[in-house]
């Protein structure tokens, strides 16, 4: 009698990942490697670079925050060597869920795909729900007036004390309970409509908003750049941290560069997977890397690291230089930049769940209808669209901010771990890029990311265990039963270790 662990830890092959890929309802091949680039920029620059920059350079790492740029671009490229051999040589929707589906089996596979909901739709709620705020405030900066403070926030918010009602200020300084968010669920609403007509639309909207966006970091940076003061930069390191300010710097704004892995879930789109996509993911992690790096050193270059002002530290920095426009341009490269990610957030999700409809974990007639004309998830991506919504109007800021990074994290072990087994499992398959340096590089990626895990708190992993508990539950009531791998012939068996 077969164990009742075999079942679950099947493995489907990547060869039969690639062909079920190839039926009618695959997706329309739009993508050329600089829209992929685009993609990575857009969902990883966003606020972050604006807000983050400031509070690690003054608080952690002084002028060598452009070190801990560096140090978290090196960790972050393990991972994305990993992304870029497992995209090119599995060229198809699902991202880490698939690859995970190839090298350790079914139910790890549902973990990580449950893992992935969790992890674009709450930075899809997060960035719809932030970017409210910097609408309002060019609102004022344009033409002068506020929307009603009620209309902007959630009805609640979080902190230690759990929920409470969130309390906004009126026009005539009296308070008020908000009600829900408005522009949150107008962007959304318009993202998704534009994610329903088509790839190629929605990569050129998001190559828009990415431009503006880099277009306005680097006007800010040139226009800073004759105030450099090289003086600034001295001492390098933080006073009170030293090397070890480098390090925690390092380990702060690592997050800023979570994004790039959306890449992967569009490989079935890219025109030439084995060729653009190890570009798309790799160049994005250089162009990110070289825009926050640049972005650093002409900050702490203008004002020194101990006068950063944290809340708006790069605007800050131009307007004591007499630069008064930059307050203006910095809320548009951040709506940009939100814009962005909350775009590539909404394109990625329902591919995913694509991945996992075609396998039979979720209702293929739903999650798995691809519309006839336009060739995209279209059912998916509307109920994407209308639940971020509603996330983005409701949930409180605080907490969608603690339950981000976690899972993306996870999802960076899973992969990092996916290719050194698919070389010891399949050794010749075709490989279109290879990672260099394995084991060395996927073992530093399951160390680093999983080290980061550890730092994110006890919160942070209750919260994760209850979502993936939630999920087990859904695997063994619908999905187990409906698996298509458990009724085939075809499964490689067990995975390494299972």
């Amino acid at each position: 009698m077969r164990p009742f662990s075999s079942p679950l830890f099947r493995r489907k092959p990547a060869s039969r990942l690639i062909d079920d890929s190839d039926e009618s309802d695959r997706l329309h091949r739009r993508l050329g490697p600089l829209s992929l680039v685009a993609l990575g920029v857009g969902a990883t620059i966003g606020s972050g670079l604006y807000v983050q920059t400031g509070i690690v350079a003054r608080d952690v790492a002084g002028p060598s925050i452009v070190l801990s740029f560096l140090v978290a671009a090196i960790g972050c490229g393990f991972a994305a060597l990993c992304y870029a051999e497992m995209a090119s040589m599995v060229p198809v929707a699902g991202s880490a869920y698939t690859y995970a589906y190839a090298t350790m089996g079914e139910l790890l596979a549902w973990i990580i795909g449950w893992d992935l909901i969790l992890e674009y739709a709450v930075g899809s709620c997060f960035v719809a729900n932030g970017w409210s705020g910097y609408f309002d405030s060019m609102l004022k900066n344009l033409f002068g007036f506020h929307l009603d403070p009620r209309l902007c926030s959630s009805p609640w918010d979080f902190n230690k004390h759990g929920f409470v009602w969130n309390m906004v200020t009126l026009a005539d300084g009296s308070q008020a309970t908000a009600w829900f968010n408005l522009p949150a669920v107008l962007i959304t609403l318009a993202v998704t409509a534009v994610l329903v007509i088509g790839i190629r639309e929605s990569a050129g909207l998001n190559a828009a908003m990415v431009l503006l966006n880099v277009g306005v970091i680097l006007t800010l940076i040139g226009a800073g750049a004759a105030y450099i003061d090289p003086a600034n930069w001295k001492p390098f390191l933080h006073a009170d941290n030293g090397w070890s300010g480098v390090a925690m710097g390092s380990a702060k704004i690592f997050i800023a560069y979570i994004g790039f892995d959306s890449i992967s879930t569009h490989a079935e789109e890219a025109r030439d997977p084995r060729r653009d996509m190890p570009i798309g993911i790799i160049g994005a992690l250089i162009v990110v890397t070289l825009l926050y790096v640049t972005t650093a050193a002409a900050l702490t270059g203008m004002t020194h690291y101990t006068d950063l002002d944290v809340t708006a530290p790069l605007a800050a920095a131009l307007q004591s230089k007499g630069l008064t426009f930059a307050g203006t341009l910095v809320t548009l490269g951040i709506l940009a930049g939100m814009t962005s990610s909350l775009l590539v957030g909404n394109l990625s999700q329902p591919r995913v769940l694509l991945a996992m409809a075609r396998d039979g974990l979720l209702p293929i007639k739903f999650f798995g209808a691809v519309h006839p004309r336009f060739k995209t998830p279209w059912k998916s991506t509307i109920l994407v669209g209308a639940l971020v919504a509603l996330g983005g109007a409701l949930a409180p800021l605080g907490l969608l901010a603690d339950l981000v990074s976690i899972g993306t994290l996870f999802a960076f072990v899973i992969v990092s771990a996916s290719v050194w087994i698919l070389r010891v499992t399949d050794p010749d398959l075709p490989r279109a890029f290879r990672t260099p340096f394995v084991p060395f590089v996927s073992t530093m990626g399951v160390l680093v990311n999983g080290g980061l895990m550890f730092w994110l708190g006890r919160d942070n992993w209750i919260r994760l265990l209850a979502w993936l508990a939630v999920g087990l539950v859904v695997y063994f009531g619908y999905s187990r039963r409906h698996s298509i791998l458990n009724r085939s012939p075809e499964a490689v068996g067990p995975a390494p270790g299972a």
